[in-house]
């Protein structure tokens, strides 16, 4: 058997910033050689002031997931009314793996204002989108505005981020989490690899006495059952082998994992 330990918070939000008072507007906008990274910076030193205010760790940039917004943002001055996909276009997990994003978890706000304080806290009004900026589990973020006459139409995309590891790079890192509890690990990954692969019970040449497969995006935590099986103190050697991912929703980066206690 196997975990799939994966969240997707696609809130799929709506946010417009509506001007009350031209005058007011006009004297808050942009300056006409204001650029588009200087008002996403804005919205990025916003987010992360936000974000230590409310006892957050703050975000890092992520110039992956700043481009797929800006593919997004493009197409939001363009084809409006603002929406978080338009036709033919693909979904925002999509987008973000196409740009070569890896995470667990992405969201994403969207707004149109006068100037990025105003977007910002318009996002910090709504509860919804307040979530999405000050979600705990969020590590990244990146940044689009796009300027059109005295508006910015805006997109922030959130990630929790998965480190990009190959085969023997998630081996090691499990290994090193059974040596720490004082499990020899053999060399041998071919019989857990074979497992790990397969969707069956085990045909290898020595039996273990326990053995679970498991797909997770995290690579610093033994899942909670094998845990369990280890502080019983019978085990003491193991193999460790890992495999592609089975059955995996979209853009979103897992990886499949096979121990094998003896």
């Amino acid at each position: 058997m196997y975990k799939v330990a994966m969240r997707n918070l696609n809130p799929w939000m709506l946010l417009l910033v509506m001007i009350c008072a031209s005058g007011s507007a006009s004297a808050q906008s942009l300056p006409a050689s204001a650029t588009r990274q200087i008002a996403a910076d804005r919205l990025f030193v916003l987010t992360n002031e936000a974000r230590v205010s409310a006892g957050l760790p703050q975000l890092k940039w992520d110039p992956i997931l700043a481009n797929a917004a800006m593919g997004h943002c493009a197409r939001m001055v363009t084809e409006g009314p603002l929406s978080h996909r338009y036709d033919g276009e693909p979904d925002l997990t999509a987008r973000a793996g196409l740009a070569g994003a890896h995470f667990s978890i992405v969201e994403e706000n969207i707004a149109v204002g006068p100037n990025p304080e105003i977007i910002h806290q318009g996002w910090l009004d709504s509860s919804e989108h307040r979530a999405n900026l000050l979600n705990p589990a969020i590590d990244r973020v990146g940044i689009a505005v796009v300027a059109s006459g005295e508006l910015i139409f805006a997109v922030a995309d959130y990630e929790l981020a998965v480190p990009v590891m190959t085969q023997t790079e998630v081996e090691a890192a499990f290994a090193q989490l059974l040596r720490a509890r004082q499990i020899m690990v053999l060399k041998d990954t071919n019989e857990a690899r074979a497992y790990c692969a397969s969707s069956t019970r085990y045909s290898g040449s020595e039996p273990p006495s326990f053995l679970l497969r498991w797909q997770n995006p995290d690579v610093t935590q033994l899942p909670e059952l094998l845990v369990e099986q280890l502080e019983t103190g019978r085990y003491h050697r193991a193999a460790v082998g890992s495999c592609v991912p089975q059955d995996v929703n979209g853009a979103f980066t897992v990886y499949r994992v096979a121990v094998l206690l003896y």
